[in-house]
């Protein structure tokens, strides 16, 4: 009989893991880094977050490199949107009725709020488990134990999914009211839902509905159909420019994200339009084909001179590559042309740093500094800046960059150390010297408080 307990005391732990799992919250696979991409996504939900009365600066915006057809929001404002929806979308309304929908989340705390229902319904399920498990160990039928747990675990699921069905149309309704305000249609929103319901129609045929994290597509869809109609704005459509943008983002993340095998074959040679010279590239490139991959990016430039993407990914390939040299050249075009991007100023830094040429350093620290400016937690951009102040012979400066690196990737041990060392080899008072001291005090106040929470616990 003990034996026989202690394997349903595993199958309870095992039930308890399963549990868990339904009320984690929803984790990225890969956060991707793109200018390009970063700007088409916020010129289209900037305006929407502040249709809906939301600070756009404070709004981080993120993109997943996930195949699949989803965009989710997490506490602090920050908004995921999945490469799958992008490269799956007919039109931009598509992708701006799902910021919209997404802002509607935001914008109405679902998530603060949706903590709070998996609490309660978490501690439903907790039950369950409790009383299931004194039923076994009292001797009882394990049967009827394990069908205790199986019971709470039901009833807090359905009470967690009947709270996030209603979030679900709030953020539906609330997005029409903002796309309508920003002089868009809605009709993409709706587009979405049906795509979406057409691929739960193919996979999902016999998954009981109120299982589901989300209400089902078509509902939705039904619900949402007629209020849209109604919308001044619905025949507004996506403008030539507009669908262009969307073609070369597309292209851009398929050849990045596809093997370059299938990219060849979804963008033949006999396809020479600018999105599909733009996807054989990438997948040229990522294929060690530069030759060609030169030839598409080169014949790019030459029609869109200005356009700093296109020299961004021509340095990328030298540079990667190793024809480091080369690549210099590339990215300054690109940083001129596109000066207020971070990212494009810290890929010539990279360049410029890696050439360890004296007379280069000086720019490479310049180039960083501004980037850094622009990104102040960017800890690729602050190790590479204490790459370029070691290489000068700048130890002080260099230990408080690696501090500013490990501090923003929330090392705090590293960042402790480091700033420690830039404390002792600057001059007090200075600037530089006055930020190690913050770092160093940051680090300790941030590692006390994680302590007095391990503590209460």
């Amino acid at each position: 009989m003990v034996i026989g307990n202690a394997k349903w005391v595993h199958a309870l732990i095992a039930t308890l893991a399963v549990v868990m799992v339904a009320f984690a919250p929803a984790r990225s696979q890969t956060l991707l880094r793109d200018a390009e991409i970063e700007t088409w996504l916020r010129d289209y939900s900037e305006p929407l977050f502040e249709a809906a009365g939301l600070n756009a600066d404070a709004v981080q915006t993120y993109l997943v490199g996930d195949p699949s057809l989803n965009a989710f929001v997490t506490a602090g404002l920050r908004v995921f949107v999945h490469t799958g929806l992008i490269t799956a979308a007919d039109n931009p309304n598509q992708i701006e009725g799902v910021l919209a929908h997404e802002t509607g989340h935001l914008a109405g705390g679902h998530q603060q709020r949706g903590a709070e229902a998996r609490a309660v319904a978490g501690r439903s399920a907790m039950l369950s488990l409790v009383l299931g498990a004194a039923v076994i160990a009292a001797g009882g039928a394990p049967e009827a134990g394990i069908g205790i747990m199986g019971l709470g675990q039901n009833i807090g699921l359905t009470e967690y999914l009947a709270y996030n069905r209603g979030q679900e149309a709030a953020a539906d309704q609330a997005a029409v009211g903002y796309l309508e305000t920003v002089g868009s249609s809605g009709q993409g929103l709706v587009e979405f839902f049906n795509k979406l319901s057409n691929r739960q129609l193919i996979t999902s045929r016999r998954i009981d509905p109120y299982l589901l994290t989300h209400p089902l597509a078509i509902k939705r869809m039904a619900a949402l159909r007629d209020r849209v109609a109604e919308q001044d704005n619905f025949d507004v459509q996506d403008s030539e420019e507009e669908m262009f943008r969307l073609r070369m983002i597309q292209a851009k993340i398929n050849g990045f994200m596809q093997d370059p095998q299938s990219t060849m074959r979804q963008y033949p040679l006999r396809d020479q339009s600018p999105p599909a010279r733009y996807a054989r590239a990438v997948a040229y490139y990522r294929a060690s084909q530069l030759p060609q991959a030169t030839r598409e990016i080169e014949r790019l430039i030459e029609s869109d001179p200005d356009n700093p993407y296109f020299w961004e990914l021509k340095g990328q390939m030298l540079f990667e590559h190793g024809r480091i040299a080369e690549a210099v050249e590339p990215h300054r075009q690109s940083v001129a042309f596109g000066p207020q991007y971070a990212l494009l100023k810290i890929n010539l830094g990279r360049a410029l740093v890696a050439l360890e040429d004296e007379a280069k350093m000086t720019e490479a620290v310049e180039v960083l500094r501004a980037a850094l400016r622009q990104e102040p937690d960017n800890s690729f951009a602050s190790s590479e800046l204490a790459r370029a102040d070691s290489y000068q012979g700048d130890e002080g400066l260099a230990h408080l960059a690696q501090a500013q690196a490990f501090y923003a990737g929330r090392n705090l041990p590293e960042a402790h150390r480091f700033a420690t060392r830039a404390r002792d080899a600057l001059t007090p008072g200075t600037p530089e010297h006055l930020q190690a001291l913050d770092i160093i005090v940051a680090s300790e106040d941030i590692a006390r408080r994680a302590r007095q929470r391990g503590g209460r616990r």
